[in-house]
């Protein structure tokens, strides 16, 4: 049967200094892990929004699928690509108007090859919480694959700021740097969908 043994009688008490110490730093460490992962789901969620086909479910159109990047956005977010190759492809737009724009200009016009196939992989994963502000690096590939038969494997790598809005994680800036462009010969991929239709209830 086990003793009951009063606190103050205990072999190595804790006094209310070094509990409220202790519960103060639980707290901070369980805020970063809530933070770390609530950033990891945006930048997932972001990715997700931007393959083709789109697999997220009631985005029927282009311009519902940039209304709900812009969600994750800040008021006054940056989007840039930077290095000699990226600099000069998009450089570098401030404020959701001119990140819709930058979107319009991949999506809501007709391509001509037009794109059937974008999946973006996600690695290599930093998260650094500093309070209501984060930077995320990750590296990431996606292939393409065009109407014409011309396939291509991009590579870049992702350094991301983070912003809590009124209580919510958003992506205050999106900074990403090329680390290669490889073509790809044609028909390496078969059963390419025209939908997603995965999260479809």
């Amino acid at each position: 049967m086990a003793a009951n043994i009063p606190i103050e009688q205990s072999e190595h008490p804790m006094d209310i200094e070094q509990l409220s110490s202790t519960v103060k730093a639980l707290q901070q460490e369980v805020a970063t892990l809530r933070a770390e992962a609530d950033i990891r789901r945006i930048q997932a969620r972001y990715m997700f929004l931007c393959d083709t086909p789109c697999p997220e479910h009631g985005v029927n159109d282009d311009e519902e699928r940039i209304r709900r990047i812009l969600d994750l956005y800040t008021e006054d977010a940056i989007w840039e690509g930077v290095g000699s190759y990226y600099d000069k492809q998009f450089g570098q737009v401030v404020g959701k108007p001119a990140i819709r724009s930058h979107f319009e200009k991949f999506w809501g016009q007709k391509r001509d090859p037009a794109l059937l196939l974008n999946v973006h992989y996600l690695t290599s994963e930093q998260i650094h919480v500093r309070g209501d502000e984060a930077d995320g690096q990750w590296v990431h590939c996606q292939p393409w694959i065009f109407s014409d038969g011309t396939s291509l494997l991009r590579s870049s790598r992702l350094n991301n700021l983070f912003r809590k809005v009124d209580g919510v994680w958003k992506v205050s800036r999106t900074r990403t740097e090329n680390v290669y462009v490889a073509p790809l010969p044609a028909g390496w991929a078969e059963s390419i969908p025209d939908q997603s239709v995965l999260m479809r209830a």
